[in-house]
């Protein structure tokens, strides 16, 4: 069980990209192999927001290309996406009060690392290096 990261599928969707080859492999295999892998609707919509972005993609798309994207992930038999539950509030507490130096933008990472936590999920594959501000969130860079 892992997440992948909104930056991950940007490479994957990037035809531009340095990673782009090795990310839409992995994506790829992802969407056919049979253990389950996760996103959360934040990296979905953070996706939308990148792909259609002059500053983040040379030749950005167009919202219903972003979604056609998506939808193709979203087909695999095997994705799912992590919805907080009943200890959501519960578990957010608990990972602010251990990491006070959350601050800003990590938010939307610390958002996506307490629903990992809430699901037992460690794993992340991720370029994102502030992941590793989460001690209990596993990181792994694809193209490392």
């Amino acid at each position: 069980m892992f997440v992948v990261d909104t930056n991950v599928l940007v490479y994957a969707a990037d035809r531009d990209s340095p990673f782009h080859r090795r990310c839409l492999e992995l994506v790829d295999r992802w969407r056919r192999q049979a253990p389950v892998w996760y996103l959360t609707w934040g990296i979905v919509y953070e996706f939308l927001r990148a792909t259609t972005h002059p500053r983040v993609l040379r030749k950005p798309w167009t919202a219903a290309a972003a979604w056609n994207f998506i939808q193709s992930v979203f087909a695999s038999p095997s994705v799912e996406i992590l919805v907080p539950g009943e200890r959501h509030a519960e578990v957010a507490a608990e990972v602010f009060a251990e990491l006070p130096h959350l601050r800003g933008n990590l938010f939307h990472d610390a958002a996506t690392a307490i629903l990992m936590r809430e699901h037992g999920i460690r794993r992340i594959y991720t370029r994102d290096a502030d992941f590793h501000r989460f001690p209990f969130v596993e990181p792994v860079d694809p193209v490392a």
